[in-house]
């Protein structure tokens, strides 16, 4: 059975994507990566938060989405889990989005697309991106995973401002 979940008013998404817009500005502070996420219940109450730790744990998957569902399987029951949604910065990737499916969270609100990110990142060797989008991945699973998303991609956009490039300052 999929797990309803009341949807929160577009105020509160809003809210919770910048939430998870400043997470990825403060992993950028942190020296990583710029991207963050956070688990928030069916109130939009948060449960938890993580940043990307790329290079600080020097751990290739150290993706925000990957870090933040390490921590919800650790603290909260499949229950929770499938009654939860995951805000994140960036459409989760390809590596996230399976920890996403495999951890049971069954909705996922992001920010900027992965097709956007990728335009953003060229060939930059620091974040060699997979364009393939989260809804392709959950599409090939047992069970459905409501996905929302892009939303505020120019606000989203702005944390990687200069980030990747010189020419993207």
């Amino acid at each position: 059975m999929t797990p309803r979940h009341p949807r929160p008013p577009g105020p509160l998404v809003e809210l919770l994507i910048r939430r998870a817009l400043g997470l990825a500005s403060l992993a950028r502070e942190h020296g990583n990566h710029p991207f963050g996420a956070l688990l928030a219940d069916a109130a939009g109450d948060v449960l938890l938060e993580a940043e990307n730790t790329v290079v600080t744990a020097s751990d290739c998957t150290g993706h925000a989405e990957l870090n933040l569902v390490r921590q919800a399987c650790l603290k909260l029951d499949g229950d929770a889990l499938a009654a939860a949604t995951l805000y994140t910065s960036t459409e989760p990737c390809a590596m996230c989005a399976g920890a996403i499916y495999w951890a049971g969270v069954s909705r996922v609100v992001f920010g900027l697309r992965e097709s956007e990110l990728a335009a953003l990142i060229g060939t930059n060797p620091r974040n060699p991106t997979l364009t393939l989008p989260c809804r392709e991945v959950f599409a090939r699973g047992q069970r459905p995973i409501e996905v929302i998303g892009p939303l505020l991609e120019d606000e989203a956009r702005a944390v990687h401002h200069g980030f990747w490039s010189a020419s993207d300052s």
